[in-house]
């Protein structure tokens, strides 16, 4: 070897890469023959052609006002196998019974949906397999949020690749901002396609102000908020002509017909769409709505999801399987879902199966997966 480099004078070394390269007398001098004007190839700089296609390539085909007018959408469960991997045939069957019902739009991946327990591949995946499977019957909201504004970009790039008709985006939670770095970590998003600003400070410890809002409504692509905070403020945004659909089930009735709001995005109506529709549907309905109300404060008594889980494993329309941190309400309260059931009649609500208590042992709990 060390006869072989005797010919070579002179080395160009290039630390980042971690080899050098030796060049020889001959063709140190034939690149000085070379004109001034000769540039060495490029190879090595390979171009990334396989990059998310981007919303105003025409993928999303859904305008901002068809989004506007969705009067009720379900933030949908994601059901689970033993190894806590997704139950697509299960999902499916939860997809199907919500556009049986008339539900208008769901929402994947949402907190309701688990997403924060999901891996983006995950996430992407199960948008693209709703809008591939269901696209057509229903409109398929995707859960691009993040509290990185890298994160939401390439999410929401992808999510609209797939077909997603719209996003939803939370305000960065946790790391929060101020109010001009929200305003920005908006603006990155918003212009791909349709989208739904979500307000709930009880989860990102952040009130997002209605100026916030304001400013953002000069945007063509805010098809509206989800709020969180109260019928009050829903109506100061409705009085401005900005589309808001409430985020509390147990105010839904009044924000609708009495605050001026478009409808609803709910975790009741996983478990009785019909008689969710018929509450944003069907005018006024205090008696309806009263009835419905046990069994909202029955969900909602511990972090959603976790009532909604635990209600529709009793139901028997998914595996009583949990990717923790999240576990089953305990038996009684599983008992008092049994009598809601029975008070409001089981032939409203998902499946076809008998209500069932479950026992601790019927639940699998899943920490890696």
């Amino acid at each position: 070897m060390a006869a072989m480099l005797k010919s070579y004078s002179s080395t160009a070394c290039f630390p980042a890469s971690g080899f050098t390269v030796f060049r020889s007398n001959n063709a140190t001098n034939a690149s000085n023959k070379r004109s001034s004007n000769w540039k060495p190839p490029q190879a090595a700089i390979i171009p990334n052609l396989h990059l998310p296609m981007r919303s105003f390539e025409v993928k999303n085909r859904t305008s901002t006002e068809d989004i506007k007018c969705l009067r009720l959408i379900t933030a949908l469960k994601t059901p689970y196998l033993p190894d806590g991997r997704f139950d697509l045939e299960a999902y499916d069957d939860l997809v199907n019974k919500q556009i049986e019902n008339g539900v208008e739009g769901i929402i994947v991946g949402g907190t309701t949906g688990e997403g924060q327990l999901m891996s983006w591949d995950e996430h992407i995946m199960l948008i693209g397999h709703t809008v591939n499977c269901f696209g057509s019957k229903i409109k398929v909201v995707g859960n691009t949020g993040s509290n990185s504004t890298r994160e939401a970009i390439h999410a929401s790039e992808q999510g609209f690749a797939v077909g997603m008709h719209a996003a939803l985006h939370i305000n960065p939670y946790y790391g929060k901002t101020s109010l001009d770095g929200m305003i920005s970590h908006f603006e990155s998003v918003i212009s791909m396609g349709p989208t739904i600003i979500y307000n709930v400070p009880s989860r990102t410890g952040q009130d997002i102000p209605p100026h916030v809002i304001q400013t953002l409504a000069q945007s063509a692509t805010l098809a509206g908020v989800k709020e969180c905070v109260g019928n009050d403020r829903i109506k100061q945004y409705t009085d401005d002509g900005i589309v808001v659909w409430s985020g509390n089930d147990d105010q839904c009735h009044d924000a609708r017909w009495g605050y001026g709001a478009t409808g609803v995005i709910s975790v009741t109506s996983n478990l009785v769409p019909g008689l969710m529709r018929d509450i944003m549907f069907a005018g006024k309905n205090p008696t309806l709505n009263s009835k419905l109300l046990p069994l909202m404060d029955w969900l909602f008594q511990e972090p959603n999801p976790i009532g909604l889980n635990t209600a529709l494993a009793q139901l028997g329309v998914v595996r009583p399987v949990f990717r923790l941190p999240y576990v089953p309400l305990p038996a009684e309260k599983r008992i008092e879902f049994v009598n809601l059931v029975k008070q409001i009649g089981r032939e409203h609500f998902v499946g076809d199966k008998d209500v069932q208590v479950l026992d601790d042992d019927d639940f699998i709990l899943v920490g890696r997966y």
